[in-house]
């Protein structure tokens, strides 16, 4: 009996220290993670488009013969500028100054019939009166008279025609600018009404650049400064231009309107402004980004990048800490990315607390303790442990 009861006290003594021990070996419980959060605060902000374009010239003529022949010379240096009125080509006008010495001759002729005719006219006039004549001779010496005078309009006008298509075998140029490479050498026919242009001219002093924006931005747009949330300085708006190296244009330009019609393929409307272009820099053709300055948004609730994830269907949601200390999960909307943050339109509100790091493995739910974003390293490095390792990492993840 007292073997039994020593079994029975050396059993129970076993389960005691196993139960000891047991408890001195359960681990802690983890702690409470780290966040970095920012205040969500409404803002002004200026609103910005980027949409691609191309520039065109302010001015383009395209220079085109108006009479036949042959050309003699081209008084003109290929890619420099040329002034309104400037000789570019000379054709052969020896025919055209045989026409118009003819077409003098013949008014000439004209004219000399006139007094002749005149003076018949008077004299069967007198004569009729004394029934020396018929009245039919004498209207016909009327008729002749006319006929003279008729004859030396229609002369004077042929000596003008002849001495215009004189004057066109010297093709000018009909603006001011910068002309192109010349597609005829001396000794090449031209011929009136041909398809091809002997050159082109361009004025590029100042040039206009042309961009499409979709109609649905622009009627938001609209609503939104007929709504007061937009509001714009001045009535064009400003615009810069992103040059196809990278840089940016130097000289700001401006909005000059908004095309009336939406483009029925793409769904777009074309906008146009215009730049100085005093060295020119800008080549009518070459492609641009124009950034477009359309107005300030007023109490605007913006949200930095980091804090914004995508649901599985590609929808915008943010985490935020509630009063509690809680995470929270929150579907919002957003705009446009200004700088390194979006535009939230809803979803949020001003005071939130917007997780921007620590967000790793992070489930609604879970308590936090808040933290300015860049005070989470150093709380992984006070702390030592596992959970501030975590911290620490999933901040560089975000990052």
């Amino acid at each position: 009996m007292q073997r039994l009861n020593l079994k029975g006290s050396v059993a129970l003594a076993a389960l005691a220290l196993m139960a000891a021990c047991s408890k001195e070996e359960a681990p802690p419980p983890p702690p409470t993670p780290t966040v970095g959060v920012v205040t969500v605060a409404q803002e002004s902000v200026v609103l910005t488009s980027e949409l691609p374009g191309r520039i065109a010239a302010v001015e383009t003529s395209e220079v085109r013969p108006q009479v036949s022949g042959v050309i003699r010379d081209r008084l003109f240096t290929e890619g420099a500028m040329v002034r309104a009125g400037q000789v570019l080509y000379a054709i052969e006008d020896a025919p055209y100054r045989a026409a118009l010495a003819s077409a003098q001759g013949q008014l000439g002729a004209a004219q000399s019939q006139i007094n002749a005719t005149r003076l018949q006219a008077q004299r069967y006039g007198q004569l009729v009166a004394l029934n020396a004549v018929s009245k039919q001779e004498a209207d016909n010496a009327t008729a002749s008279a006319q006929q003279a005078r008729a004859n030396v309009a229609a002369q004077q006008a042929a000596v003008q025609s002849a001495r215009v298509n004189l004057g066109f075998t010297r093709i000018k140029a009909p603006i001011s600018g910068r002309i192109g490479r010349s597609i005829a050498t001396v000794g090449a026919l031209v011929q009136t009404g041909q398809t091809d242009a002997l050159a082109t001219i361009q004025r590029t002093n100042t040039v206009y650049v042309d961009v499409t924006q979709s109609a649905a931005q622009l009627l938001d747009l609209k609503a939104a400064m007929a709504s007061g949330g937009v509001t714009r300085s001045d009535g064009s708006a400003r615009v810069q231009l992103l040059l196809p190296n990278g840089q940016t244009y130097p000289i700001e330009g401006r909005l000059q309107f908004s095309e009336v019609t939406v483009d029925q393929t793409t769904g777009a409307v074309t906008l146009r402004a215009s730049f100085a272009n005093p060295n020119g820099l800008l080549l009518p053709g070459m492609y641009v980004r124009a950034k477009l300055v359309e107005g300030t948004r007023t109490q605007a609730i913006m949200a930095p990048q980091e804090g914004i994830s995508r649901d599985p269907r590609g929808g915008a949601t943010a985490m935020v800490v509630n009063a509690q200390n809680k995470v929270e999960q929150r579907t919002v909307v957003t705009d446009r990315v200004i700088g390194d943050k979006w535009i939230i339109t809803s979803g949020l509100k001003p005071g939130d607390k917007l997780i921007v790091e620590g967000l790793l493995n992070l489930r609604p739910g879970t308590t936090v303790k808040p933290a300015a974003p860049q005070q989470i390293g150093k709380a992984a490095a006070q702390g030592g442990n596992g959970a501030g390792a975590s911290a620490a990492g999933n901040t560089q993840a975000g990052k």
